[in-house]
């Protein structure tokens, strides 16, 4: 099995490319169940959740070739058919769910069974079923599946009792095919979300409004193909500005948008750190080559402190001078980090959803596991400054959501292999 060795003490030098958005590629990969015409989406991120997702497609009747030279993927959808995904692959993946919007909207009926992904907590698609049965879907649950049916959906006004981010996404693609007009309201507005209405738009729908709170839909009949290029990944691009904070190094990231790392900007600014944007270059400069202030942090659906930055805020800040508290509010299960930063050398205490940590001297290496996707790219940021070596077990967790992140951190100057 795969593991990744980190060394500390090395200072990170030079700039670092942000490949796109994860959380932008998937649900426009699902998407494009909806066109009737080839479709490309360029600078693709090679990553295991966008195979996965692309398998699926398969299963289901697409043409889907991956480039790895260029990073494209192309997708044809025509063949696509009303037939049942692997199980095994929807398991696989919670990300896998998002299919259910376009497939019900273009054949009228879907069965799935139930999704998998980063055991974080409670992601229930209650608010996915409750829109579809808003626009006139017949849902059946039941041995792990959810069904799904019907002849034609028809807009109508849908409220969210949370902006959840994939029921915002899955009744968005559900309704862009459905007749007349779709609002939802309480929509989440990640900037993921807005890029798939930018990607929708452009192969024909009819949204305004996506990136709010108040989503319009003016149903089409068809959609067309697109060439498209996704967003850049903002928590690649916060996990690496914290990468030169906690290693007191001093790097450029290329690919990042201001706007969308606002709250991060901010909370490492509040910590001591300078930040400086070049619009001119999509790039950020961190300078991280200073004492780290300690700080309070609450994670908040965007625009707030987001959730899958959490973590790796907590490792810069077990290194930070005086005592940090971070509320966790979005999901109930992710200080599963909190004990293998511990391992570290780290003083962090918990107490229901809020973390209190105590700033050390020092972090020193040992034997420690990735428990999801971000406590494993969190393991890697502790890893940059311990004294020795550390070890990172169950990397398929990083591997999900970070292109080559081992060979991007080595070219920057960390002592860091996989092996």
């Amino acid at each position: 099995m795969e593991k990744i060795i980190v060394k500390g003490g090395n200072e990170l030098k030079g700039d670092v490319k942000i490949s796109s958005a994860k959380n932008a590629v998937l649900p426009i990969i699902a998407a494009s169940i909806l066109g009737n015409e080839l479709i490309t989406i360029n600078n693709a991120p090679l990553l295991e959740d966008v195979s996965v997702i692309c398998d699926v497609l398969n299963e289901l009747g697409s043409n889907v070739s991956i480039n790895k030279n260029d990073l494209s993927i192309t997708i044809d959808s025509k063949e696509v058919k009303p037939v049942d995904a692997n199980d095994e692959l929807i398991r696989k993946m919670r990300a896998s769910f998002l299919i259910m919007g376009p497939m019900l909207s273009r054949h009228g009926c879907f069965k799935l069974s139930l999704p998998g992904g980063c055991n974080i907590g409670s992601r229930p698609i209650d608010l996915h079923l409750k829109g579809f049965k808003a626009l006139g879907a017949d849902i059946e649950i039941g041995h792990g599946y959810v069904e799904a049916k019907a002849k034609r959906l028809i807009g109508d006004r849908i409220y969210l009792d949370f902006p959840s981010v994939g029921a915002t996404e899955n009744i968005l693609m559900a309704s862009v095919l459905a007749k007349g007009t779709t609002i939802i309201e309480n929509a989440a507005e990640e900037p993921e979300i807005a890029d798939l209405a930018n990607f929708l738009n452009s192969m024909g729908a009819k949204i305004d409004g996506a990136g709010s709170g108040k989503i319009t839909v003016d149903g089409v009949d068809e959609l067309k193909g697109t060439n498209y290029t996704p967003i850049y990944d903002r928590i690649e691009a916060g996990t690496f500005m914290i990468a030169a904070a906690i290693s007191r190094s001093k790097i450029k990231i290329r690919g990042a948008n201001e706007e969308h790392l606002r709250p991060i900007i901010e909370k490492l600014k509040e910590c001591g750190i300078i930040v400086e944007y070049l619009e001119d270059e999509n790039s950020i400069i961190v300078d991280g080559r200073c004492n780290v202030k300690a700080v309070d942090i609450k994670t908040l659906p965007y625009p707030g402190f987001p959730t899958d930055m959490q973590s790796q805020m907590m490792a810069l800040l077990t290194l930070a001078t005086g005592n940090s508290m971070i509320t966790e509010t979005v999901f109930e299960n992710r200080f599963m980090h909190v004990s293998e930063l511990c391992r570290m050398g780290a003083k962090i205490k918990v107490d229901g959803r809020t973390a209190f940590i105590e700033g050390v001297n020092k972090l020193t290496g040992c034997d420690v596991k990735a428990t999801d996707l971000r406590a494993g790219a969190t393991l890697i940021l502790a890893g940059l400054v311990a004294d020795k070596y550390t070890e990172i077990r169950d990397i398929y967790h990083i591997d999900r959501g970070y292109v080559c992140i081992e060979e991007k951190l080595r070219a920057l100057g960390a002592d860091i292999e996989r092996v």
